[in-house]
């Protein structure tokens, strides 16, 4: 089991949700943290939270789409706190449209924020963990860990363009896992299922201002429902236990399951999703609410 205490960790997408609860979650487990995001009140705010309760913790505005600045915020890192041994890369966002209707600008956008994002925060971190190649010996001496969603599994009708940055995301992980193993770096894919956050706050808003309505954000039965401080505690568990995905709690491993099994058989997926888009479009056109609470599926913060 790895001890936490000092070690280091940065963190995007952190002015809200999973990248809020995980910070202040890792602090209480006694790392240093740098968060960063586009709307720094609330990242100052977040780290007054932890600095009263006895953590470390410093705050960058950052979008994650410019590389130097994900660097700046790494040597932030290494600079207050003298290393740097975990990196979370949780910046993302998601649009309600389909991906004909999907502008190639807007889907190069959210591949520069969800993917691209990873990347840019990710390899100047390894790069500050020490050599990649060569390494050998025991016990880990980094940590990475992408937030990718369940929706890498099994895309859902609408969400093609998010899926599937989730997906690269997915696969980017599971790959630097072994890539990165021998250099005592262990690599984590996160894949949250219903988490309340601003997640589908941000599409509806995306949506409306695209002149659409989010047609699929009928709420979610509250059996697949986690909080933005349960995903938190299982990612520190994962801090503590490295391992290859995690797909919180029990709902996670049953929605991880499912997904598995839909997609060993498509026609069974297709029926299932097509009945699921069926069913939250008669709810929207019968007065149903076009918002579900900031609900989101499989949501990162913001960027």
């Amino acid at each position: 089991m790895v001890k936490l205490q000092g070690k280091p960790i940065v963190i995007t997408g952190a002015s809200s949700g999973i990248g809020a609860a995980t910070a202040l979650a890792c602090a209480r487990a006694g790392m240093p943290v740098v968060v960063g995001a586009r709307r720094k009140e609330r990242l100052e705010d977040l780290c007054r939270t932890i600095e009263r309760a006895g953590g470390s913790a410093r705050a960058m505005e950052l979008d994650v789409r410019d590389a130097a600045a994900c660097r700046a915020m790494v040597d932030l890192c290494v600079r207050e706190f003298g290393s740097i041994y975990g990196v979370y890369a949780n910046a993302g966002y998601g649009e309600e449209v389909g991906a004909i209707e999907m502008t190639d600008a807007a889907v190069r956008d959210m591949f520069e924020v969800n993917f691209f994002g990873s990347l840019n925060i990710i390899r100047p971190a390894v790069e500050a963990m020490g050599p990649v190649a060569g390494e050998g010996g025991r016990g880990w001496r980094g940590h990475v860990l992408i937030c990718s969603s369940c929706l890498a599994q099994l895309p859902i009708p609408y969400y093609s363009v998010y899926s599937a940055t989730k997906a690269a995301q997915h696969h980017l992980g599971r790959a630097m896992k072994l890539e990165l193993e021998g250099a005592r770096i262990a690599v984590t894919t996160i894949h949250p299922v219903g988490t309340k956050t601003e997640f589908f706050t941000t599409v509806e808003r995306r949506s409306v201002a695209n002149g659409k309505q989010s047609k699929l954000l009928s709420h979610s039965p509250e059996l697949f429902m986690q909080t933005p401080e349960f995903v938190a505690r299982k990612t520190v568990r994962a801090l503590r236990r490295p391992h290859s995905e995690l797909w919180p709690g029990l709902m996670g491993n049953f929605t991880r399951f499912g997904m598995s099994v839909l997609t060993m058989w498509p026609g069974l997926g297709d029926m299932v999703l097509r009945g699921m888009v069926k069913r939250r479009v008669n709810h929207w056109n019968n007065g149903g609410s076009g918002g579900n609470g900031g609900r989101g599926v499989g949501g990162a913060g913001k960027a």
